[in-house]
């Protein structure tokens, strides 16, 4: 339920109106209003003589999106269906577990984030086969340019991040898994592929599994893979909070 106009005044909360000073244009608003909602958009309840209000708007809450729950984590996106201005960039706030791990995928997009809270370790290889593991903490960032393979596991506390991609009608729900790709390969490939007897994949998912909890892994030097390709030229990772 909202606070009413009188329970926000008897918490000493200034309740603004659609009055414009400065010639009195408006009337007072005493029907049902989200008046936090007011408050967050002064401009738009009290816009400027000069604003016409053909300006799209410019903003969109995470809290109004739908959260997607996995075990492990979840996620909510914010896309150009949800906020039509943002054609160019899309959205995607999510949080893993201790150990839940954003399986290994990869999309068309490029792929911006920063990290809010929390620790993660990110993992790739990119098309020479050389891959990359980093570990990330507040303040840090990654990139993985477009079609470079990546998964992302919370460590001991856990993380949230904030993604951005440079499409506005990219979907993270919509992108190709690993899981999504051994589902729909045939088992004597993945055999021939991996040279392990095809019965070792009887157990794998029958499609994309997206976040799912692990255990929360051992060091880095305890993860690191070893690559006849080596690892890439570039970090995918830079600590922006460590900068001068």
């Amino acid at each position: 339920m909202e606070d009413t106009p009188n329970q926000l005044r008897g918490k000493k909360v200034e309740i603004p109106e659609p009055i414009r000073r400065s010639d009195g244009a408006g009337a007072t608003d005493p029907g049902p209003r989200d008046i936090m909602r007011d408050l967050e958009n002064p401009d738009m309840l009290v816009p400027p003589v000069t604003d016409s209000g053909l300006l799209p708007n410019m903003k969109f809450s995470f809290s109004d999106t739908h959260m997607q729950l996995n075990q492990g984590g979840w996620s909510r996106e914010i896309t150009v269906r949800d906020f039509p201005i943002a054609t160019t960039l899309a959205g995607v706030d999510m949080r893993l577990t201790p150990g839940g791990v954003r399986e290994l995928h990869w999309h068309q997009q490029a792929e911006w984030a920063y990290m809010l809270w929390g620790s993660a370790r990110v993992t790739s290889v990119d098309q020479n086969g050389r891959n990359f593991i980093a570990d990330v903490g507040p303040g840090d960032l990654w990139y993985f340019p477009a079609g470079i393979p990546h998964s992302i596991q919370g460590l001991e506390e856990g993380c949230e991040f904030l993604l951005v991609f440079d499409d506005g009608s990219f979907s993270d729900l919509n992108t190709l898994s690993i899981s999504d790709w051994f589902a729909h390969t045939p088992k004597e490939v993945l055999s021939a592929n991996f040279g392990v007897p095809e019965h070792a994949f009887d157990a794998i998912p029958s499609g994309q599994v997206y976040i799912y909890q692990g255990s929360i892994p051992g060091s880095l030097e305890s993860q690191a893979v070893q690559s006849p390709y080596g690892t890439v030229p570039q970090s995918f990772t830079h600590k922006l909070l460590a900068q001068t």
